[in-house]
C-alpha cells in the first residue's frame, strides 16, 4: 500500500491541497481541496486573512483524509517576505501584505543606518520596496515591535498553528533581505545597525526538518517559499535557467554560491535559498499584469480567447514590465496607458503589449544573468501557471533565442512533496 503526502501550496489568489504518491515508480497527484486568498482593505492597508487561511488549511487537511486515510507528512509552502508577529497573549494584527505601501516612507531611513551597497554585499538580496527588512523597519518605526516574543513568516505561522512549534526555515528566511550570504543565518550585523529586537532572529531550519504533528500527520518544513519548491520540483536536465511564471516571474538558475558582486547589484539580481544550493534569480512582474488586466477589461472572457486576440493584434509597443507604477495600480488599464502615453483601441493589443513587455524584461534578465555567471545556457524552464500561456512561451523563445521547455505541471507541490518523501527514507 503507498505511503500519502500532502504539500499545501498557496499563492496570492488561491491555494491548493495536494496528495502525493508513488506507483510503480512515478509520482502521482491528486488535487483534493482548492480555496480562494486575496488581500483585503482594512483601514487603508492592504492585509492577509490569516484566520481564513487557518481555517481552510485544517478543511483541507481533513478532505485528504477522508479521500486517502492515512497521510504521513504533511508541508505548507507560500509566497516569501511577508509574516505574522507574536505576542505572549497572542497575534499582533494586522498581517500586512506586501503590496501595501506602508514601507515607502522607511525605506531611505532604513538605508540611512545601512545603504544598500553595504545590505546587498551582506544579504545578496535584491532591492524590492517589500522586502521583510523594511516592513520589520516600519513596524520598529510603529511600535509594532513592543512586546512581540516571535515573528513567523506566513508558511511557519500556519504550520505553527497546526503543531506548535515556531521554526524559521532557510529558503523562506531568505526573501527578508536579513540573511547572510556567506553563514546562511541571520545576520546580526544587519539586525544591529537597524536596532531590531535580537530575540526574534532565529537559528534557521533546513527543508526536511520535521517540526512536530496535527491530528497523527507528521508535520515537515519543505522549501516553504514557494519558489524554493517550485525549482526543486522542475524536472530539469542539467543546469539550466528557469521560469516560475505565477502572479511573479522569478527567472533565474542554481548556483553553488551567492553571487554578491557590484554587477549583480547593478542589475538587482537576488540570492536565494535552495535545497542544497543557491537561487541567483530576479523578480518580474509576472502574469499579475495580465490577470489584473483581464479583471478589469473582461473578466468573463476565457483565456484562451483573450491571447487569440492579443496574438492577432498589430500592436509593437511594450513598457517596462517592472516599473513601480505596476506594483499596486489603482488600475491597471490606467497604469499602461499612463507608461504608453495614451489609450490603446482594443482589449487584445493591451494584452498583446503585456505579453511582449515580459518577453523582452525575461531576454533582458536572461542576458545579465549569462554575464554574471559567465555561462551560455541553450533552454529556459517555464513552470506554473504561466507555463500554459502558449503565446508568450512563443514569445519568450523569439525574444531570448532559448529553447523554451513549458511544463504546465503543478511543480510548486512536487517540490513540496518531495521533500517530503525524502525525509521520510
Amino acid at each position: 500500500m503507498p505511503k500519502y503526502y500532502l504539500a499545501i501550496d498557496i499563492g496570492a489568489s488561491s491555494g491548493r491541497h495536494i496528495v502525493g504518491w508513488t506507483e510503480g515508480g512515478k509520482l502521482k497527484t491528486e488535487e483534493v481541496y482548492r480555496f480562494p486568498n486575496g488581500v483585503t482593505d482594512k483601514a487603508g492597508h492592504l492585509t492577509w486573512d490569516v484566520d481564513a487561511l487557518v481555517a481552510h488549511v485544517k478543511a483541507g487537511i481533513g478532505k485528504a483524509g477522508e479521500r486517502f486515510g492515512r497521510i504521513e507528512s504533511l508541508s505548507i509552502d507560500t509566497w516569501g517576505v511577508d509574516y505574522v508577529l507574536l505576542r505572549r497573549d497572542g497575534e499582533a494584527r494586522p498581517c500586512y501584505a506586501y503590496r501595501d505601501g506602508r514601507t515607502e516612507a522607511v525605506i531611505p531611513k532604513v538605508h540611512e543606518r545601512m545603504d544598500f551597497s553595504a545590505l546587498y554585499r551582506h544579504t545578496g538580496t535584491q532591492f524590492q520596496p517589500f522586502n521583510t527588512v523594511y516592513q520589520l523597519y516600519a513596524d520598529q518605526l510603529a511600535g509594532r515591535l513592543d512586546g512581540v516574543t516571535d515573528f513567523l513568516m506566513i508558511p511557519e505561522y500556519l504550520l505553527w498553528k497546526l503543531c506548535g512549534v515556531k521554526a524559521h526555515e532557510y529558503t523562506n528566511a531568505t526573501t527578508t533581505g536579513m540573511v547572510s550570504a556567506a553563514t546562511g543565518e541571520y545576520d546580526p550585523d544587519v539586525i544591529r545597525a537597524l536596532g531590531l529586537p535580537g530575540h526574534l532572529f532565529r537559528p534557521l531550519q533546513q527543508p526536511g526538518t520535521a517540526l512536530g504533528e496535527y491530528a497523527g500527520i507528521r508535520v515537515v518544513l519543505c522549501a516553504t517559499h514557494d519558489t524554493g519548491s517550485a525549482v526543486e520540483g522542475i524536472p530539469m536536465e542539467g543546469t539550466q535557467p528557469y521560469i516560475s511564471s505565477g502572479t511573479w516571474s522569478l527567472l533565474g538558475v542554481k548556483t553553488p554560491k551567492p553571487i554578491t558582486g557590484k554587477a549583480s547589484q547593478a542589475a538587482n539580481w537576488s540570492n536565494e535559498g535552495g535545497v542544497g544550493y543557491n537561487r541567483y534569480q530576479k523578480n518580474i512582474m509576472g502574469m499579475w499584469l495580465i490577470n489584473r488586466l483581464r479583471e478589469e477589461l473582461c473578466p468573463e472572457k476565457p483565456f484562451s480567447e483573450i491571447m487569440a486576440e492579443a496574438e492577432e493584434s498589430t500592436f509593437a509597443g511594450i513598457v517596462d514590465a517592472n516599473a513601480e507604477g505596476f506594483l499596486a495600480p489603482a488600475g491597471m488599464k490606467a497604469a499602461f496607458d499612463e507608461a504608453l502615453g495614451r489609450q490603446l483601441p482594443t482589449a487584445g493589443d493591451y494584452f498583446r503589449c503585456a505579453c511582449r513587455s515580459l518577453a523582452f524584461a525575461y531576454r533582458d534578465a536572461v542576458r545579465e544573468l549569462e554575464q554574471n555567471t559567465g555561462r551560455n545556457y541553450d533552454r529556459l524552464y517555464i513552470v506554473g501557471g504561466g507555463a500554459k500561456n502558449t503565446f508568450l512561451n512563443e514569445l519568450t523563445e523569439w525574444t531570448t533565442g532559448k529553447q523554451v521547455v513549458a511544463l504546465p505541471i503543478e511543480a510548486t507541490a512536487l517540490g513540496n512533496l518531495k521533500v517530503q518523501m525524502e525525509a521520510d527514507k
